[in-house]
C-alpha cells in the first residue's frame, strides 16, 4: 500500500531532526579533538618543563663553575694526592712536628677483634704514630691509609692475646707494624712505629 504524499509541515519536521542529527554528529567529533589536543598539550609542556628544569635550574652558579675552571693543574694534583679525611673533615692522619726535622705521624685507631685461646671474643684497642724522617715520607702516609689499614687490620686479627703480653709481644707487635709500613710506603720508609696506647679488653 503506497504511503500518503507528506505534507509541508511533516517535511519540515523531518529534514530539522536530520539536520539536529547532523549537527550533534558533528560537536562530537571537535569535542573528541579538544581533549586529546589537550592531553597532548599537557603531556608536551609537561616535558618540556622537566627538560627546562634539569638543563637550566640544575646546574651549579656561575661563580662556581668559573672556579672549578681555573682550578689549575697544580691545585688538581695537590687534591688528588690529599690524605683521606674523616666524616667530621679532619685529615685520618695527625701530622706534628718532632726534633731534629722527624715529623710523628699518628694513625687513627684500630679497633679489631681477637680469638682467646678458649674460644672467647677478645677486642684490641691500638693507637700507633709512625716516625717519618722527611715531609715526603709523611706525605706518603695519608693516601696509603686504606691499605695500610686493611694489611693491619689482617694481621692483627690473626693475633691471640697471649701474644702481646710482656716487652716481647710489645718489641714483635712493632717489628711488625712497621714491616707492613715499609712495604704498604715503599720505597719510602719510616724510622720507628711508636705504640701510644693498647687495650685488651
Amino acid at each position: 500500500m503506497a504511503k500518503p504524499p507528506k505534507s509541508a509541515d511533516e517535511e519540515d519536521v523531518d529534514l530539522g531532526g536530520a539536520e539536529a542529527g547532523e549537527e550533534g554528529g558533528k560537536k562530537k567529533l571537535p569535542l573528541r579533538l579538544i581533549i586529546i589536543a589537550g592531553v597532548a598539550a599537557v603531556v608536551v609542556l609537561g616535558g618540556g618543563g622537566a627538560a627546562a628544569f634539569f638543563l637550566f635550574f640544575n646546574q651549579p652558579p656561575a661563580a662556581e663553575k668559573d672556579g672549578a675552571e681555573k682550578k689549575g693543574g697544580a691545585e688538581a694534583k695537590k687534591e688528588a694526592g690529599k690524605a683521606p679525611e674523616g666524616e667530621e673533615g679532619e685529615p685520618l692522619v695527625v701530622v706534628t712536628q718532632g726534633p731534629d726535622g722527624v715529623l710523628f705521624c699518628t694513625l687513627p685507631n684500630m679497633v679489631t677483634n681477637m680469638q682467646a685461646s678458649d674460644g672467647r671474643p677478645v677486642y684490641l684497642k691500638l693507637k700507633v704514630t709512625l716516625e717519618a724522617p722527611d715531609q715526603e715520607t709523611a706525605d706518603l702516609i695519608g693516601p696509603a691509609m686504606p691499605r695500610l689499614q686493611d694489611m693491619l687490620q689482617a694481621f692483627l686479627r690473626e693475633l691471640r692475646p697471649e701474644d702481646l703480653q710482656g716487652s716481647q709481644g710489645t718489641f714483635q707487635l712493632r717489628t711488625e707494624v712497621l714491616r707492613r709500613v715499609n712495604l704498604v710506603i715503599a720505597p719510602a720508609r719510616v724510622n720507628a712505629v711508636l705504640i701510644e696506647e693498647m687495650l685488651i679488653s
